[in-house]
């Protein structure tokens, strides 16, 4: 768990489910929320995965409250895997969560973040609302069929993953005219690399 993140459970469309949050600093009034989802639940993906506890430690830096759960049948979280579709149910209700525990950030658009298959999760939950930003780091296309994206969403992916291989990233980001930035001699999961993600996301983020 890291520093100062709360965890607590709700009502998930498949039963309990499991929900941390980050807050940011103490003394200015939190952006927005920031929707973090992580990776394959069937593979061991959970919300504590590296790569999504620094997506949560990146926006809780950048003022944004962080929201990270567990997926169906992860961690304390019920249910059972269901290829995305009730991923996204969870997803959705961990952001109506969040947003009755802060009623001010309610009617703001979130940023939604995830890694591998949790970016495919977040390019689904943004067909039903319109975010602020989005941030897929190593984005499973090819092994799901990702929805295309706002221009403006940020796209990081290993030289050398081995799990969802470069040349279909560019396949897929092609047609959008999305930039994809492009972490040298880096693997799937940025071992060595989480510090260095932070401060790409951070740099590339309007103050």
């Amino acid at each position: 768990m890291m520093r100062g993140e709360s965890r607590t459970m709700i009502a998930g469309p498949a039963g309990a489910l499991e929900v941390a949050l980050n807050l940011p600093a103490e003394g200015a009034p939190p952006r927005a929320l920031a929707l973090v989802a992580h990776p394959l639940p069937t593979e061991g993906g959970t919300l504590d995965n590296k790569v999504a506890q620094t997506l949560a430690k990146t926006f809780a830096a950048l003022g944004y409250v962080s929201v990270r759960f567990n997926m169906r049948g992860v961690g304390k979280s019920e249910g059972t895997f269901d290829e995305g579709r009730g991923e996204t149910d969870d997803a959705l209700a961990a952001l109506a969560y969040a947003r009755t525990r802060f009623p001010a950030l309610a009617s703001q658009p979130p940023v939604l973040a995830g890694f591998s298959f949790g970016t495919f999760v977040q390019t689904r939950v943004a067909k039903t609302l319109s975010p602020e930003r989005m941030v897929l780091i190593a984005p499973a296309v090819m092994r799901f069929e990702a929805d295309s994206v706002p221009e403006d969403t940020i796209v990081i992916h290993g030289e050398e993953d081995e799990i969802v291989a470069l040349a279909d990233v560019f396949a897929w980001a092609r047609p959008q005219h999305l930039n994809v930035l492009v972490f040298t001699g880096c693997g799937h999961f940025f071992h060595g690399r989480l510090a260095q993600l932070q401060r790409a996301i951070a740099g590339m983020w309007p103050r």
